[in-house]
């Protein structure tokens, strides 16, 4: 949990970040990200309150256009995880395409 005390709480490094602590600390971000958002739609799920939904609603889109900043900032500074990224696509693609080839 952060410690709010001290704006440096997270710095406990007490050097800049290597290149490989910094791709870590983006990965951790996407996934922090995407935390936020299953709590938010836990919440909306909890209640009727349409002040509230459309409130978590709302910050809830907005952390998914951040998991989509991260990413993007991943991309660019980690060659290796884009390449990943994109098999990972062409591999569900052509999963996709055969698991839909049956149903027509």
């Amino acid at each position: 949990m952060p410690e709010f005390s001290t704006p440096f709480a997270g710095d406990n490094l007490g050097r800049k970040y290597t290149m490989d602590e910094l791709i870590i600390a983006v990965r951790f971000s996407i996934a922090a990200e995407y935390e936020a958002v299953q709590f938010y739609e836990q919440v909306m799920n909890a209640t009727d309150d349409k002040k509230v939904l459309a409130i978590f609603k709302d910050i809830a889109e907005e952390e998914i256009m951040h998991a989509g900043q991260f990413i993007s900032l991943l991309e660019q500074i980690s060659p290796e995880d884009k390449k990943k990224y994109e098999e990972g696509f062409k591999e569900n693609i052509e999963l996709w395409k055969k698991a839909t080839e049956g149903r027509k």
